[in-house]
């Protein structure tokens, strides 16, 4: 099986929903409930330093992002490539936490916050790699 990635649209896809998370978990969106949520009541400081926090999570960002791109099909028009982005990222890994969160008794809100960033990520994921070939 031969496979192309367009790195490009790999790195721009990782850039877009670093963003959007940046925005999601921030105060103007999610942050204060999934605080709450999450149990993660740490003051400023504490726990990881953000320089590694945020440099890990770009890493793992970008790569979902490739991992993406080399499973799903290229779609031929902007609705089917929506439509694999949702099915990856509600499907499968809203899903998947959806299953963790219920044998870890976590909160659906919660839930709701996690899974719906990463339904979110990789329909952006859907549509810049997908349409970018």
């Amino acid at each position: 099986m031969s496979v192309t990635v367009n790195l490009l649209a790999v790195l721009a896809a990782a850039v877009s929903t670093f963003l959007l998370g940046g925005l999601w978990y921030s105060k103007a969106l999610f942050g204060a409930t999934w605080t709450r949520e999450s149990g993660d009541m740490r003051k400023a400081g504490e726990g990881g330093h953000p320089a590694r926090v945020f440099g890990v999570s770009f890493v793992f960002a970008l790569v979902a992002a490739f991992a993406y791109a080399i499973v799903v099909p290229a779609p031929t028009v902007p609705g089917q490539a929506a439509m694999f982005g949702l099915i990856v990222g509600a499907g499968i890994v809203a899903a998947s936490f959806g299953i963790n969160y219920q044998f870890g008794n976590r909160s659906t809100k919660l839930w709701l916050i996690d899974g719906g960033y990463h339904t979110l990520q990789f329909l952006i994921y859907g549509l810049v790699i997908g349409l970018w070939r």
